[in-house]
């Protein structure tokens, strides 16, 4: 289900001068409602690239094990170990 939400924000000093720059005829975005969607889609990427990669490693440790670390488990024996965690 898709949800909308508004957002009031004040922005003083360096920062209103920096967003003034990049909204309007001399600026990427033309207003500030585009700017702060293109950021926050931005950072959503980021964490999920993050996350990913945070995987990705996981897995990469996981396949170069030696195999003498791994043995047959249960479903029992797995949620064990997760109830530990």
């Amino acid at each position: 289900m898709s949800t909308s939400m508004t957002l009031n924000v004040r922005v003083t000093g360096p920062l209103s001068e920096f967003v003034a720059a990049n909204v309007g005829e001399n600026g990427a975005y033309e207003n500030v409602s585009e700017y702060v969607r293109d950021l926050i889609r931005r950072d959503q990427e980021r964490v999920e690239t993050e996350r990913f990669e945070r995987l990705k490693a996981e897995l990469t440790a996981a396949f170069a094990a030696p195999e003498t670390r791994y043995g047959p488990l249960d479903a029992e024996a797995v949620f064990a170990r997760n109830a530990r965690r």
